[in-house]
């Protein structure tokens, strides 16, 4: 429930921060998310100037842990980044991702070719570079937004996964109002496809990481078709093991 994400993503961090003020620790990591920001972002790109809005209980745990980190004093000699990754991937990823590659990887169709979307990630050999660039150097205490530097569309993350299958890639084109009251009726009928369902791998999500590739001063190591490459390779590899 909502009290859980409360008690973990505040409650420990507090607990967590605290004991880091009062250490010989020079530095704090903060792991929040883009969603502790907005749920959804239509048309333009994410940036940190973005009024915090968050509408679900894990977003708005998320953001009340980095209010309570903004608020405490911090001795000069200490630095702390408040991190927003865009949804994180790498080996041994379970979620959404997988539950998509599983449709494709058994020969399935994707019908929700009609939606062009856009979507940023954040690939786990990106996110390792940035964290090591945060430990090994003196840059000034932030609130960053982590995404890779190109987003993707969900049609072009079939056709990989289609690719790292060996298969080839079957979208669909259904008419996109069809869909949508296809993905009402599975509302009503509580079925696992419904609206929620249908926003999560049809919407646009674009992050922006302008900020942070410019305190770092340096480019991100890998693209982000690599990193998906890399993940879904991955599976495939998870598939022949089973």
């Amino acid at each position: 429930g909502s009290e859980e994400y409360f008690e973990i993503n505040v409650g420990l961090t507090k607990t967590i921060f605290d004991f880091f003020l009062k250490s010989g620790a020079r530095k704090f990591i903060f792991f929040s998310s883009v969603k502790a920001v907005a749920d959804s972002v239509e048309e333009n790109v994410l940036t940190e100037e973005k009024l915090p809005n968050p509408l679900t209980p894990y977003g708005k745990s998320k953001l009340e842990a980095e209010k309570y980190i903004l608020n405490q004093t911090i001795p000069a000699n200490k630095q702390v980044y408040i991190l927003r990754p865009a949804m994180i991937h790498g080996p041994g990823n379970k979620g959404n991702l997988n539950l998509l590659y599983n449709l494709i990887n058994k020969g399935l169709p994707y019908p929700l070719g009609a939606f062009k979307n856009q979507r940023s990630f954040t690939s786990i050999g990106n996110l390792t570079f940035i964290i090591e660039q945060l430990i090994n150097r003196e840059i000034q205490s932030d609130i960053f937004q982590i995404a890779d530097n190109e987003s993707l569309s969900t049609n072009e993350i079939v056709e990989m996964m289609a690719g790292v299958t060996g298969r080839k890639p079957r979208i669909w084109n259904f008419p996109v109002q069809l869909i949508k009251v296809l993905a009402q009726t599975g509302d009503l009928l509580k079925f696992s496809f419904n609206s929620e369902r249908l926003r999560k791998l049809t919407e646009n999500y674009i992050v922006s990481n302008r900020k942070l590739t410019q305190a770092l001063q340096v480019e991100l190591p890998i693209s982000a078709r690599e990193g998906l490459i890399h993940t879904l390779t991955s599976f495939q590899s998870e598939k022949n093991e089973q």
